[in-house]
Protein backbone atom coordinates (compact mmCIF):
# COMPACT_ATOMS: atom_id res chain seq x y z
CA UNK A 1 0.00 0.00 0.00
CA UNK A 2 1.00 3.55 -0.63
CA UNK A 3 2.13 5.76 2.25
CA UNK A 4 0.46 8.72 0.56
CA UNK A 5 -3.26 9.04 -0.07
CA UNK A 6 -4.16 8.27 -3.69
CA UNK A 7 -7.38 10.10 -4.42
CA UNK A 8 -9.68 9.44 -7.39
CA UNK A 9 -10.58 12.17 -9.83
CA UNK A 10 -13.96 13.88 -9.50
CA UNK A 11 -16.33 12.50 -12.18
CA UNK A 12 -16.52 14.87 -15.18
CA UNK A 13 -20.32 15.29 -14.98
CA UNK A 14 -20.04 16.27 -11.29
CA UNK A 15 -17.40 18.87 -12.19
CA UNK A 16 -19.63 20.28 -14.92
CA UNK A 17 -23.00 20.14 -13.17
CA UNK A 18 -22.14 20.08 -9.47
CA UNK A 19 -23.36 17.53 -6.98
CA UNK A 20 -22.93 16.22 -3.46
CA UNK A 21 -20.37 13.59 -2.54
CA UNK A 22 -22.19 10.91 -0.55
CA UNK A 23 -19.52 8.25 0.03
CA UNK A 24 -15.74 8.05 0.15
CA UNK A 25 -14.05 4.73 0.81
CA UNK A 26 -10.36 3.97 1.22
CA UNK A 27 -8.17 1.03 2.15
CA UNK A 28 -6.03 1.83 5.21
CA UNK A 29 -3.76 -0.89 6.62
CA UNK A 30 -5.82 -3.53 4.79
CA UNK A 31 -9.15 -2.37 6.23
CA UNK A 32 -11.90 -0.29 4.64
CA UNK A 33 -12.29 3.25 5.95
CA UNK A 34 -15.56 4.96 4.97
CA UNK A 35 -17.09 8.39 5.31
CA UNK A 36 -20.67 8.87 4.15
CA UNK A 37 -23.71 11.03 4.50
CA UNK A 38 -27.21 9.59 4.82
CA UNK A 39 -28.24 11.39 1.60
CA UNK A 40 -31.53 9.56 0.90
CA UNK A 41 -34.91 9.59 2.65
CA UNK A 42 -35.44 5.88 1.88
CA UNK A 43 -32.65 3.44 2.84
CA UNK A 44 -33.70 1.27 -0.14
CA UNK A 45 -31.99 3.84 -2.36
CA UNK A 46 -28.68 2.70 -0.84
CA UNK A 47 -29.46 -0.80 -2.08
CA UNK A 48 -29.88 0.51 -5.64
CA UNK A 49 -26.67 2.52 -5.29
CA UNK A 50 -24.72 -0.52 -4.06
CA UNK A 51 -25.94 -2.62 -7.01
CA UNK A 52 -24.92 0.15 -9.41
CA UNK A 53 -21.46 0.27 -7.79
CA UNK A 54 -21.16 -3.51 -8.09
CA UNK A 55 -22.02 -3.34 -11.80
CA UNK A 56 -19.46 -0.58 -12.37
CA UNK A 57 -16.82 -2.54 -10.45
CA UNK A 58 -17.58 -5.64 -12.55
CA UNK A 59 -17.13 -3.55 -15.72
CA UNK A 60 -13.78 -2.31 -14.42
CA UNK A 61 -12.63 -5.89 -13.79
CA UNK A 62 -13.76 -6.89 -17.28
CA UNK A 63 -11.83 -4.00 -18.83
CA UNK A 64 -8.65 -4.47 -16.78
CA UNK A 65 -8.41 -8.27 -16.37
CA UNK A 66 -9.28 -11.51 -18.16
CA UNK A 67 -12.43 -11.82 -16.03
CA UNK A 68 -15.78 -11.30 -17.78
CA UNK A 69 -18.19 -8.69 -16.46
CA UNK A 70 -20.68 -11.45 -15.57
CA UNK A 71 -18.07 -13.50 -13.70
CA UNK A 72 -16.83 -10.44 -11.82
CA UNK A 73 -20.39 -9.49 -10.83
CA UNK A 74 -21.06 -13.03 -9.57
CA UNK A 75 -17.84 -12.94 -7.50
CA UNK A 76 -18.91 -9.57 -6.05
CA UNK A 77 -22.35 -11.02 -5.25
CA UNK A 78 -20.75 -14.09 -3.64
CA UNK A 79 -18.61 -11.82 -1.45
CA UNK A 80 -21.68 -9.81 -0.47
CA UNK A 81 -23.56 -12.96 0.51
CA UNK A 82 -20.62 -14.39 2.46
CA UNK A 83 -20.21 -11.13 4.36
CA UNK A 84 -23.93 -10.90 5.11
CA UNK A 85 -23.92 -14.44 6.54
CA UNK A 86 -20.94 -13.78 8.83
CA UNK A 87 -22.31 -13.71 12.43
CA UNK A 88 -19.49 -11.34 13.43
CA UNK A 89 -21.02 -8.68 11.16
CA UNK A 90 -24.58 -8.84 12.52
CA UNK A 91 -26.48 -5.59 13.08
CA UNK A 92 -27.43 -6.56 16.65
Amino acid sequence: MSETFEELEIPPDALEQGGIEIVRASIVDGAVSVALRRAFDDPATWGRLLIDLARQAARAYAMETDTSEEEAFERIRAGWEAESLDPNNALN
